[in-house]
This record gives C-alpha cells, structure tokens and sequence, in this order.
C-alpha cells in the first residue's frame, strides 16, 4: 500500500527571541507549513518522510546568535534520515520508497582541496535557507540524498552526515591514517571525533584519545582506543608521552612511540604540546577551535616539517566514498541520546549545551501522535 501524501509537515523554526531576559538570542519555535502536491514537484525533487534528526553544535551556535548567516524563518537542522515517499519524477523513480539520508552541504561537489563555489550548510539560514532537517517532512533536490547503510536505523543514520563528512576528510583525507600508526583524537565524547575514532580503527591505527570527562575516556577505550589522558591535568602531554613509550616498550623503532597524527578540535597550542612527540613530517589535523580561536606553531615544528592542517566539512564525493566505507566495515555512529518527537527539542538543546552526552544527540519523529501535530507552543 503506497504512503499517504501529507499536506502539510511540522518544522522546528528559528525565530527571534521574545520576552525579558531570554536564555538564548534566538528561540526554537514549532509551525505547521504547507507541502506542495506531488504532481506540484519539480522532477529534479523529493519528498522525504524525516524520521530522525540529529543535533550538531551549531544548532546551538544558531539558538544563541553565534553562527553566521543565521535567518529566522529557517529550520533547524543539518543532519536526517527518512524515507522518500514522492518523486517529481513520478512512479518509476528509483528512489521512492528508499531509505536516504540528507547531504548536509552545498557548494562543494568533488574537489579535492576545497569547495569549488560558495559553501553552505543547511539549517539555520545561510544559502540554504529555509531548508532544515527537523521536520516531519521536507521536500529535497533528489542529488542532495544519499541512500542509507542497510545495517543502520533511522536513528543512527540520522547521527552520521555531519560528523562523518568532517570526520573522513580530517582522518582519511588529510591526516592520511594508516595502519600501525598513533593518532591522537582530542574531544572525545563529541559525534566528529568517535566517528573520526572508528574510522581510524578501522584503518588499523593506534587510537589515543583525550577528554575533561574520565568515565568518557573509559568508554573510549571500549570502543577500541590504546588509552587516553585528561586535558584539564596540566602535565598531559607528559603523559600520553609515557603511554606511547609503554605501548612499545620494545620495539626496534623509536618512531613506534611517535604519534603520526592529531585530529583536533580545540586548537591553541596543541602543536607546542605533542610537537615533542610527533614524527618529523607528522600532522595536525583541526577542525574545531573550541579551546582558543588560534593555533600556536614555532620554528621547533617547522624544522620537523609537522604540519598544520585546517580541515572544515568535506565534498559530496567525500560522504559518499565515508558511506561506502561504514556500510563496508559495518561502523555504527554512537548514539547517546533518542528524544521523543519535535516537542521534546528544547531537552536536545539542553543536552548539547552541558556536553555530557557521549555521541549524538537525536530526535524521533512521532509521525502518528496527533497531540504533536496540534502544539504550536514555543519550546
């Protein structure tokens, strides 16, 4: 029996913050908006039943004024994972009824180096505006899906777009992890840096890992990670030194106690601290300055040849060849937390903000819960 066509779809909306004194800039407000007819599409589109969205950081970011090219009227969300339900294309697209995932990008189809027009990423505003993830529905160019990894949910799909395109290019595409090597992945905890922990596990690296949060670094190394320091102890450095040494107490190579790379995410002088005992030639991978908006690098990295590269997204190309990668390694995203229906989404933002959660934070869609459907109250 084919889907019933909605008319209309539920989105979760920026929109200017009102009242005295409000906790962010911007409030996360429910409206019902219409959806064009099927016969209405244009054939290079597709409805998508949205079944799960996941939150990024910069949905946050977008709550409290600090991303640019915020536009209220826009929906929030860059990461989904749903159903094609009608084509423009009519009843002999091969993508109805198919399980997909949203390309989260624009502007960056297959470079290799950077994107090859203006870059944008949906949700929030920007280029894309008013297009955002959580939604009942949506509709979506048809090039902008991706047909999702058959040993996955919605769920976990949903928690992959955004920090797995990020991911693939810091670990694959610019650090270049091979196996036997020692990377270093800082943040852990956060959806970009355990994707970017299992890709390079399943490229046969040693994996490191750091984190203010011990019981985060346990469940690191559950995952499969060597070891892992706290960043908020002054002397880390020191340590993951040792832990390297120890690991290959032994070996005819002192390079086996180097690490080859860090995938970063807080920036400063994280060069200056493992610069000592990274390989000449080994690399900073950052995508993320959640530490200080500055890197440090001295002649001492310089003269090691290490190298410091900035890494932001990835191409289209990129998510499809990650995809491939999951689907073929069977790599299931870290999932921490899975919210009830749209109404629930203030709790989403709450979780991102205490930063506790270790994996994504998703949102199911409740499609048949008609109290949902009727509440148009600001969360």
């Amino acid at each position: 029996m084919p889907p019933k066509i909605p008319t209309t779809t539920r989105v979760l909306l920026v929109k200017k913050a009102t009242g005295e004194s409000p906790k962010y800039l911007n409030d996360a407000v429910l409206v019902e908006r219409q959806l064009p007819p099927p016969n209405k599409l244009d054939k290079n589109k597709v409805l998508i039943k949205i079944n799960a969205a996941s939150y990024n950081h910069r949905d946050l970011w977008v709550r409290k004024g600090l991303y640019p090219g915020i536009k209220h009227g826009s929906a929030f969300g860059g990461d989904g994972a749903g159903v094609v339900i009608a084509s423009g294309l009519g009843s002999n697209d091969k993508l109805l009824n198919k399980r997909v995932f949203l390309v989260p990008t624009r502007g960056w189809k297959d470079h290799p180096e950077a994107p090859e027009s203006r870059f944008s990423i949906i949700g929030g505003g920007g280029d894309t505006a008013p297009l955002g993830t959580f939604a009942h529905y949506l509709v979506v160019e048809r090039e902008h899906v991706i047909e999702s990894p058959s040993h996955l949910t919605d769920e976990q799909v949903s928690a992959w777009p955004v920090g797995g395109v990020t991911a693939w290019r810091a670990v694959v595409i610019n650090a270049d992890v091979q196996e036997g090597q020692n990377v270093l992945i800082t943040g852990i905890g956060g959806g970009v840096a355990l994707i970017a922990m299992q890709l390079c596990l399943a490229r046969g690296a040693n994996v490191y890992v750091s984190s203010g949060n011990s019981e985060k670094i346990g469940k690191a190394v559950e995952l499969g990670a060597k070891g892992g320091v706290n960043y908020k102890d002054k002397d880390w450095a020191n340590q993951l030194s040792k832990m390297l040494k120890e690991h290959n107490y032994g070996s005819s190579s002192t390079d086996d106690a180097l690490l080859s790379a860090v995938i970063d995410s807080g920036g400063g002088d994280i060069m200056g601290k493992v610069g000592k005992f990274m390989k000449g030639g080994g690399k900073v991978v950052i995508y993320g300055m959640t530490a200080e908006p500055k890197v440090t690098l001295t002649m001492r990295e310089v003269l090691k040849n290490q190298r410091l590269i900035g890494s932001t997204m990835g191409s289209h190309k990129d998510l499809v060849d990650a995809t491939n990668f999951i689907a073929q390694h069977k790599i299931v995203p870290v999932v921490s937390h899975v919210l009830d229906g749209l109404e629930s989404a203030d709790e989403g933002f709450k979780l991102v903000e205490e930063g506790t959660h270790f994996g994504k934070v998703v949102i199911r869609m409740r499609h048949e819960d008609k109290g949902e459907d009727k509440q148009k109250a600001k969360l």
